[in-house]
């Protein structure tokens, strides 16, 4: 067996050394050719070493990961059983519905008084509302973070609208399933997600700390390039709505889009199985 690592390692190794003997063959070619003083070359070139130098700097700036006390651990175990001790398997409708923001309260209304999923479909197509539709099934971990604690607390059969940059995203709760998970399952992913998050908080201090002490004019039409985006808040959880007979509206085809990106807590705690 250990001949066979050997063997491999070798082999590795020499599959490097070929690799790197191709590169600089093609990157001879190219200076040759003059490729390095194409303008898009170069600006290519110039690009990937700012963000070189950029990395580089925030890396030695924020140092080795400090690992986080079990404490800390067992703080964020506790705080969010949403994710581990109630942690729970979601069987999910969403229906995505692009709609003006003077369009949202009618949408939200008319959730709360159809009795059905079916109702809703019908009375979307009548008012011809673009409509996309998607069933799935989802770990909690896979769910945005501000949106979990509330699809937590909801029985099956409820629904909840949720606002996207295009109009609305109405999740149903189709069923769930309980799936919980130990604080000694959790104790890696929960110590990487806090790190994540202390070099997060660490490197936007230190951006903000570079930002004000430099002086940065933005014009034209980027003006705005400097203010603090707006992050859009979820709308309010609608009243139950029956989901016993689950059709999908009839215009819904293309799978919808999600209510938001997953976040760290999503990447630090999967593959907890």
């Amino acid at each position: 067996m250990q001949g066979f690592k050997k063997l491999v390692s070798k082999e590795a190794s020499l599959q490097v050394v070929r690799n790197l003997v191709d590169q600089q063959l093609l990157v001879a070619k190219a200076e040759t050719d003059k490729l390095d003083r194409d303008p898009m070359v170069v600006q290519a070139l110039d690009a990937a070493r700012q963000q070189i130098l950029a990395e580089a700097y925030m890396s030695r700036k924020l140092g080795t990961p400090v690992e986080p006390t079990d404490a800390e651990i067992n703080d964020y175990f506790n705080t969010h059983p949403e994710l581990f001790a109630k942690r729970k398997i979601y069987r999910l409708q969403e229906i995505s519905i692009k709609a003006p923001k003077d369009k949202q309260d009618a949408i939200r209304a008319q959730l709360t008084a159809s009795k059905t999923l079916n109702d809703f479909g019908t009375w979307l197509k009548a008012e011809k509302y673009e409509v996309k539709a998607a069933q799935g099934v989802k770990p909690a971990e896979q769910l945005p973070q501000e949106m979990l604690p509330r699809l937590a607390a909801m029985p099956d059969g409820q629904a909840m609208m949720v606002n996207t940059p295009d109009g609305v995203l109405v999740i149903v709760l189709a069923g769930s399933q309980a799936q919980p998970v130990t604080l000694e399952q959790a104790k890696p992913a929960i110590s990487r997600l806090l790190q994540q998050q202390a070099r997060q908080k660490a490197a936007k201090a230190e951006l903000d700390n570079l930002k004000a002490t430099a002086k940065i004019e933005y014009v034209g039409e980027f003006v705005d390039a400097g203010k603090e985006p707006e992050v859009a808040k979820p709308a309010a959880a609608a009243k139950p709505a029956d989901a016993a007979a689950p059709a999908q509206p009839a215009a819904a085809a293309a799978p919808a889009a999600d209510a938001a990106d997953a976040d760290a807590i999503s990447k630090g705690v999967s593959g907890l199985n």
